[in-house]
């Protein structure tokens, strides 16, 4: 299991919210739902990416960006354009001055707009709960990745418009795998093509020795791992591991295994499910209190307290 795989394992889309959003231009929608990821690809004209903090980001037809919540931010069909429609969480869709639109802007299943033939057409993928994409990932991602037409092709793009306006049985189920396959894809993308920008444990995998420690933490976590272990597995000794690993990822392999465990154990305890005993023994920990003890001292609050404040940001 490489890196980029590992950290694409683990919670997925569960019914995300997906639309095709049609406009002719002035348009402006102002995106206030909190969400943690959102995908944004134009099949049709031109639009930007407007954050409140940083530069406007343009989106020109085949464009996709991925925009990491859950900072407000506004797409528009140019950066002056003042929103007519926000955008705020549950994707209730109101004016600026609070008086819900829903209905108005309905074109169809999954649709929504001034017109189905309008000049402008965007589809939009949000992924609506934070257990639904890696803690790990979305701090490994700048607040707006931007992939050109020029450097980016997918055939994902033309099957997600044509499945996001069908309403058959299990439609949901489709969707929220392309949506994953779309975001997996596009990530790809970006890591290979920005190495400089991409975080220290994705550059390292290609090192001979440390992309191979990686590959064997990331496949096995709850494996009782020694720097003496993982040193035999990759053929050099151990405080030759140790430097080389430090040097490419940032931290020593046993800080990293600790990092790593805890935030799948994150990731879990967003699982309504999972009980603390269980989450302890998939990543690693012989007990829920000694997962509990790991995650207080690295964290700075227990599991129960992180759910809470996890279930309190969904809500």
């Amino acid at each position: 299991m490489d890196a980029l795989t590992a950290l694409l394992t683990g919670p997925r889309a569960q019914g995300a919210f997906l639309l095709r959003s049609v406009f002719d231009p002035p348009w402006a929608i102002r995106i206030e739902d909190r969400a943690p990821l959102t995908v944004l690809t134009t099949v049709r004209g031109d639009g930007w990416i407007v954050p409140d903090d940083g530069p406007p980001v343009p989106l020109r037809t085949g464009d996709l960006a991925i925009v990491r919540g859950p900072e407000p931010y506004t797409v528009a069909d140019r950066p002056e354009t003042a929103p007519q429609v926000v955008i705020h969480p549950g994707q209730v869709s109101t004016t600026v001055d609070g008086e819900r639109m829903c209905e108005e802007l309905d074109q169809g299943v999954r649709t929504w707009g001034t017109a189905r033939d309008a000049a402008t057409v965007l589809l939009s993928g949000t992924y609506q709960l934070h257990g639904e994409v890696s803690g790990r990932l979305l701090r490994a991602l700048p607040p707006v990745l931007r992939l050109s037409a020029e450097e980016w092709s997918s055939p994902l793009v033309a099957l997600l418009e044509a499945e996001i306006g069908r309403d058959e049985p299990g439609q949901e189920v489709v969707l929220d795998r392309l949506l994953d396959l779309l975001l997996i894809s596009a990530l790809r993308c970006w890591f290979s093509r920005d190495a400089t920008h991409a975080p220290a444990w994705y550059r390292a995998h290609t090192d001979a020795v440390v992309g191979r420690a990686l590959v064997l933490l990331h496949t096995d976590p709850a494996r009782a791992w020694t720097v003496h272990e993982l040193a035999a597995e990759t053929g050099i000794s151990r405080a030759a591991l140790a430097r080389r690993f430090t040097d490419l990822v940032g931290e020593p392999p046993m800080a990293y295994l600790t990092n790593w465990r805890l935030a799948q154990a994150a990731d879990l305890l967003a699982e309504p499910d999972a009980t603390l005993t269980s989450v302890a023994r998939r990543v690693g920990y012989g007990s829920g209190f000694a997962l509990s003890a790991a995650f207080k001292r690295v964290r700075g609050l227990s599991p129960q307290q992180f759910r809470e404040q996890a279930g309190a940001a969904a809500g």
